[in-house]
């Protein structure tokens, strides 16, 4: 038995429908391993439960596994925006968030989160970042002006495959922009944050209650 395997066995099942679409998005899609999976899924969900947000925007939906995952968490009431700009998922993604238990907890938006996020005229309590890694930085910047104060911000693959310390991918874009996000947000005042080396990189940011 493998690490990965043992972690497994003791954390909380993954549902079956995720398991269905895990396996749909990895024979299906060109990156399937893009798709959040089960540890990563789970601790969504739970991440969800304890901050206990009532709106949380999502930025890169993809397959639509990470969305479901906190839709799971949400309370009643609470909703969850998922905006995708790759508009060639949508056949894929949409039927498998409108064919979950928690459909009636999300909306499924095609478009740039960048431009479109900020016109919803919603604060948020809680974000996901996982799209473009060459805009983390933009993206958070739109994120943090619809965010309250005190709310929270998850940031993927932060560890890029280890890259962000290979100097062998000092020139590529995405390995450029996942490292200018981690030293701009490290050497930012108005947040706190952690990374968890979880799959690929997973960062927790809380924005200060003194923020603007």
């Amino acid at each position: 038995m493998t690490l990965e395997e043992y972690i497994l066995q003791h954390s909380e099942p993954e549902p079956d429908y995720l398991y269905r679409l895990w396996r749909a998005t990895n024979i299906r899609t060109i990156h399937g391993r893009m798709a959040s999976g089960h540890l990563q899924g789970r601790l969504l969900k739970m991440l969800v439960e304890m901050i206990r947000p009532q709106t949380i925007l999502e930025v890169g939906t993809f397959s639509g596994y990470s969305a479901i995952s906190m839709a799971e968490g949400l309370s009643d009431g609470g909703r969850l925006y998922t905006f995708e700009i790759n508009d060639e998922m949508e056949d894929f993604t949409r039927p498998w968030i409108e064919g979950s238990a928690v459909a009636d907890k999300i909306t499924f938006l095609i478009g740039d989160a960048l431009v479109e996020a900020p016109k919803l005229g919603i604060t948020f309590d809680m974000a996901f970042i996982d799209g473009d890694k060459r805009t983390y930085r933009e993206t958070f910047e739109m994120v943090m002006g619809i965010l309250r104060p005190g709310g929270f911000i998850l940031a993927d693959n932060t560890l890029w495959d280890g890259h962000v310390v290979d100097h062998a991918y000092d020139h590529d874009h995405q390995t450029q922009g996942i490292s200018d996000f981690n030293d701009y947000i490290a050497a930012d005042p108005r947040v706190e944050q952690v990374i968890l080396p979880l799959r690929d990189g997973l960062t927790l940011i809380r924005k200060s209650r003194e923020s603007e």
